[in-house]
């Protein structure tokens, strides 16, 4: 079974989900800067401003990633730029520390929240990583819960291999062999996790 510290060896199969996300909602991602910004009197002064908003929150944000225990850093970001991408990122580099401390609470603190970001990505990153805090302190039902239905099939895989991972906590070996099966199947040949899931299944039979 993955805990949270061995889904971090994922994130590259993430990163590929997240190109597939990205090619298959282009359109709508270029519809709505397009329709958001492109009446805005004053575009130039106002990308100018966002500029510099966004260099501070991401020098801010790197700040956090160099050193998670920089509490001025985190402050500052939470702070002067609550809303931005860059805030939930270190929220989940924060949970990562947490859980990695065996604080699973405090991991678990700062990963439900962002399970209702407007950034599907982010949203469905932090439901992964609940997840397996919740495998990691054995409450299924919880993990099961937070997970939830898979409604975007750029993520599907991944969501199998965890559902996968909960059912075989549960010692449902069939719906376990079930979702393992099915993960493998969405998966490129050349990708890094299939082996790891075909191991488990393996493992099963």
């Amino acid at each position: 079974m993955k805990n949270f510290i061995e889904v971090e060896k994922t994130d590259e199969e993430q990163a590929e989900q997240i190109k597939k996300w990205i090619k298959e909602n282009a359109l709508q991602i270029i519809m709505g800067v397009s329709l958001g910004l492109g009446g805005l009197w004053g575009f130039d002064y106002y990308k100018g401003q966002q500029h510099q908003q966004d260099l501070q929150a991401r020098g801010y944000y790197l700040s956090v990633v160099a050193n998670p225990s920089n509490t001025d850093a985190l402050k500052a970001l939470k702070e002067n730029h609550a809303q931005s991408t860059y805030a939930q990122q270190a929220d989940l580099i924060m949970a990562k520390q947490a859980a990695n401390q065996g604080n699973y609470q405090d991991a678990l603190n700062y990963l439900l929240p962002l399970t209702n970001s407007t950034n599907e990505f982010i949203a469905q990153n932090a439901k992964f990583k609940a997840t397996n805090v919740y495998l990691e302190i054995n409450d299924t039902d919880k993990a099961l819960d937070i997970l939830g239905d898979n409604t975007n099939k750029a993520f599907s895989a991944l969501y199998d291999n965890i559902k996968g991972d909960i059912y075989f906590a549960q010692n449902n070996i069939k719906a376990a062999k079930e979702h393992y099966q099915s993960a493998i199947s969405q998966l490129d040949k050349d990708s890094r996790l299939a082996p790891l899931v075909q191991i488990k299944l393996n493992d099963l039979n």
